[in-house]
Formats: C-alpha cells, sequence, structure tokens
C-alpha cells in the first residue's frame, strides 16, 4: 500500500489522541480489589477473622476506606474495621496473593483465603490457592517485593 502526503498528515494528527487512548487504556490498577465500586465482592473481611469463614457482606452496613465500599455482615463488624482497616483488610488490596507473587494481579473469590501471622490472604481459586500454599512464606515475601508495583505493570 501507498500513502500519500494526506495519508501521513491524517496520521500525524491522529497520533497525539491515539497516544492518549492508549494511556487510558492502560491506566493502573485500582489498589483495591472491587466491582463496581464495592470491595472484595461484598464480603465481609471481618468475618475471615472472626468466625473464620467467608460471608457476605450486607449493602446496609458498609464503610468507605480505600476509595471503595466495605461491606459487614454485623455493625460489630463494620466497626472493628472502622477503627482499625489494616488489620482487617487482605493483603495486597484483596487481589491475589499467588498472582501478586508472579507480578501481576488477578481476581479472587471468597472461598480460596487463608490468614497468615494476622494477615488475610485471598487468592483466584483453590486451585491456585494450593499452588501458593506449597510455598507460603516464600509467596509472601515475592508479593510484597511486588506490591504495589504490581498496580502499574
Amino acid at each position: 500500500m501507498t500513502y500519500t502526503r494526506r495519508h501521513l498528515l491524517t496520521l500525524a494528527a491522529a497520533a497525539p489522541t491515539l497516544t492518549l487512548l492508549g494511556r487510558a487504556a492502560w491506566a493502573a490498577t485500582p489498589p483495591v480489589y472491587q466491582s463496581r465500586g464495592v470491595a472484595v465482592d461484598g464480603t465481609d473481611v471481618v468475618a475471615y477473622h472472626t468466625d473464620a469463614r467467608p460471608m457476605a457482606g450486607k449493602a446496609d452496613i458498609s464503610h468507605d476506606w480505600m476509595g471503595v465500599t466495605w461491606r459487614f455482615t454485623s455493625e460489630d463488624n463494620r466497626d472493628a474495621f472502622a477503627a482499625d482497616p489494616v488489620r482487617y483488610a487482605p493483603q495486597y488490596g484483596g487481589y491475589c496473593a499467588y498472582a501478586v507473587s508472579e507480578g501481576y494481579t488477578a481476581s479472587t473469590i471468597p472461598d480460596a483465603w487463608q490468614i497468615v501471622d494476622g494477615k488475610l490472604y485471598l487468592n483466584y481459586s483453590r486451585r491456585i490457592q494450593r499452588r501458593w500454599e506449597r510455598d507460603i512464606p516464600g509467596r509472601i515475601a515475592a508479593a510484597d517485593a511486588n506490591w504495589p508495583a504490581v498496580l502499574s505493570a
């Protein structure tokens, strides 16, 4: 295909717009895994610590932190989270701990979780969680080294 002067001028004029669109498409990943403004699929993150299981939070019992809404099963859980969110929030913003250890982010499911040294870790699936469990200290060290840089990768 041959390009005329007009084709080249049009392409040159469009280049800044294409660059801006490309940057928007590659914008940084949000710091907290969320869907439509609700953190970690609406799961009560305090319940992992207090009830040793995932529990769906209620829309009318919530707290805003880190730019997203966190849901809870009770006002007590909400208040505990509000008093010390770093204690209860999952590591790596609720993204898959295995994925972060590998240098990228991935969604998580409520049933693939573990508390290690008082910290909540979530994973993409139970299968991925089993991989993560083969070397938890090594995976945590790798993920800690990658976090939060993976958000802009």
